[in-house]
């Protein structure tokens, strides 16, 4: 089964052109680090309430990307003078420090199981730039047959799905998964998701409000 880390980096790429959707970076970061959270809560090693996030085995996991992100944490909460007053954001955006070196993990870990494969190219003969193409595309196609099929009906989804909706919705891939009808028809339905996962509601108002900078400063320079 692959991580919440390697299913959004596999949800991001771009099976046409081989290369990754185009998103702001402090976006990106964010959810990657939202993934690692998530993966972390999977495994209780942390456990969240509607205004704290909270260490409850500091042990390693065995995962070089989720015993990063659960060292930053606890590194952050040893320096804080009240850790209990510790907050998703604040360990979203601790984790999402190293979002880039996460990816290329989570990229190696799906070469590895044969899922992409790494072609190196030129861009106007001058800049190298990499591309992945899919060598097996069944495990994306799984995924999003799988989010579509919860999207579209009633069912009470499966607590992994709840997240990668989530994910999803907070970098605003959902047209990569329905059309534009689709989403317009089924805002209610995402919105009753979102709601059931407090670090996919933090993920999701953090990259918000990001790319709501992003657009902000952009329309004043």
């Amino acid at each position: 089964m692959l991580s919440f880390v390697e299913e959004t980096v596999l949800l991001l790429h771009d099976e046409d052109s081989g290369d990754f959707v185009q998103l702001p970076q402090s976006v990106f970061s964010v959810v990657i680090a939202g993934a690692a959270l998530m993966d972390l809560a999977i495994r209780n090693r942390i456990d969240t309430d509607l205004e704290r996030l909270t260490v409850v085995d500091p042990r390693p996991t065995g995962d070089d990307i989720l015993d990063s992100v659960l060292s930053t944490i606890v590194a952050t909460q040893n320096k804080a003078a009240d850790a209990s007053q510790f907050d998703i954001s604040e360990a979203l955006y601790d984790a999402a420090t190293d979002a880039d070196i996460y990816r290329e993990r989570a990229l190696k870990r799906l070469i590895r199981r044969g899922i992409l494969k790494e072609e190196n190219g030129r861009h106007l003969w001058v800049f190298r730039s990499r591309r992945y193409p899919l060598i097996d595309n069944t495990e994306q196609q799984e995924v999003r047959a799988r989010l579509r099929h919860i999207l579209l009906s009633d069912e009470i989804p499966d607590p992994r799905d709840i997240v990668l909706i989530c994910l999803v919705a907070a970098c605003s891939l959902l047209r990569f998964v329905l059309s534009a009808d689709e989403i317009d028809a089924r805002t209610a339905r995402v919105e009753q998701l979102r709601k059931m996962d407090l670090i996919g509601q933090a993920v999701t108002k953090s990259a918000s409000e990001t790319d709501a900078i992003i657009h902000f400063a952009a329309t004043t320079i």
